[in-house]
């Protein structure tokens, strides 16, 4: 079964609104040991971005915080250097904030993190309301998993009610994560299949396949030779 971000995300955020100062955010910060707060608009509800402590962090570099303006500056640099001069949540934020749905896949958020390069994603209803956080650590919870649930997830739900494979045809070792595939299946495609689908299990940290199989359908068969005719 795929685990979604709602599996594993937090759902007590703590989170500001565009008018909270400098100060106050450093104060949440420290003292709910988190590392960025969602930041909602004026009616309290609607994720319009995320303060974290890098940008915070620009205050303390000194070019950026005198304010003088480069000839030559790029985009980034502009938004860095407003930042660092910036009083407010809403003129420190991040935005638009990247964001996660409740029922998304856990790997499709892992995927969103990586792309944009963000360590957590608000988690908003249709609505765009905050109802949730996932972090980096949210994420890696999926392998912790037990063998023995992994295991059962590898027999039933795959081989047996995916691909119908006859029950010990396939015998299936889990240890610590990694998957060992073991056994004999009438068809080539049927073993690639269920290495792909194993592989593919939250919690599965690698998969060893040693299946054997009777015909290798995945080879293209030459069509029937066109007979002779005789003279």
């Amino acid at each position: 079964m795929k685990r979604t971000v709602q599996d594993v995300m937090t759902r007590d955020v703590v989170a500001v609104r565009g008018a909270t100062p400098f100060k106050e955010l450093v104060r949440l910060l420290n003292e709910h040991r988190v590392t960025a707060l969602p930041v909602l608009d004026g009616g309290g509800r609607v994720v319009v971005g995320v303060v974290s402590e890098s940008d915070l962090a620009l205050k303390e570099v000194g070019p950026l915080r005198e304010g003088n303006t480069p000839i030559f500056e790029s985009a980034r640099h502009h938004s860095e250097r407003e930042k660092a001069g910036g009083m407010t949540a809403a003129a420190l934020m991040t935005k638009p904030a990247v964001t996660a749905a409740p029922e998304e896949p856990v790997a499709a958020a892992a995927r969103r993190m990586h792309d944009r390069n963000v360590k957590r994603l608000p988690v908003v209803d249709q609505g765009g309301a905050l109802v949730g956080i996932v972090t980096r650590a949210d994420l890696l919870k999926v392998f912790l998993r037990p063998d023995d649930e992994l295991r059962f997830e590898v027999l039933d739900d795959v081989a047996g009610e995916l691909l119908q494979l006859s029950p010990g045809a396939v015998e299936v070792e889990v240890r610590d994560g990694m998957v060992r595939l073991r056994g004999r299946v009438p068809r080539r495609s049927q073993a690639l299949a269920l290495q792909q689908l194993t592989y593919g299990i939250d919690g599965v940290v690698a998969v060893d396949c040693q299946l054997d199989w009777d015909v290798d359908d995945t080879v293209a068969q030459p069509p029937p030779s066109e007979p002779v005719p005789l003279m």
